[in-house]
């Protein structure tokens, strides 16, 4: 069972019929308690930094992630914003992030011809061995819609990278916390693996 937790910024339906596509029971929760005895927790995001952290902070959701994260050391799994919660904190916003990765997320620079936001189809290169990557093919491709990318302290929490104008950490992890900048719940059988190995974790 994974949990989708629902803070009120997330494409919570299109995550939870991917899930169902490859056979994993999920629930889509705000009810506190329910998290609390998640197993499994995806943390799913859509729109601005510092309104999705005030969320989190303002109704007691954050000490809940953070006992399943950092005390339990359950998988979480960080998705498009959800994923640069995961960090310090985010040139979008003031708020102090979750900052359970070592990382700060950052806006892409302008460059010549260089749309922002970055959206669509991306190649996405394994940088260290993880299991949420486990079995990908050579050539892997994700869904991307975002203005923002990560930037981790230390290689060995990036792995997965792509590159539009600078390369970025495309997905990354620290210990039992998994992040992806991309919608893998958009990115048909490549999500799905991802998705899976989530699942087998």
């Amino acid at each position: 069972m994974i949990t989708v937790v629902d803070y009120g910024m997330g494409n919570l339906g299109s995550i939870q019929n991917m899930l169902k596509r490859i056979g994993v029971a999920t629930i889509v929760t705000a009810d506190l308690q329910a998290i609390a005895d998640a197993t499994k927790v995806i943390l799913p995001g859509v729109g601005a930094f510092d309104n999705a952290m005030t969320r989190i902070n303002s109704t007691g959701l954050c000490e809940v992630l953070e006992r399943k994260a950092l005390v339990e050391r359950v998988p979480v799994l960080g998705i498009c914003l959800g994923m640069q919660l995961l960090t310090r904190s985010s040139e979008e916003g003031e708020l102090p992030g979750l900052g359970w990765i070592p990382a700060t997320t950052r806006r892409f620079p302008n460059h010549p011809g260089l749309k922002v936001p970055h959206m669509g189809w991306n190649l996405a290169q394994p940088s260290t061995p993880s299991p949420l990557t486990q079995g990908f093919e050579e050539e892997t491709r994700f869904y991307f819609v975002h203005s923002y990318f990560v930037a981790v302290d230390q290689p060995v929490n990036s792995i997965l990278k792509t590159t539009y104008g600078v390369e970025f950490d495309s997905a990354i992890q620290n210990g039992n916390i998994y992040g992806a900048q991309f919608h893998p719940e958009k990115s048909h059988r490549f999500g799905m693996r991802l998705l899976r190995n989530f699942a087998d974790l």
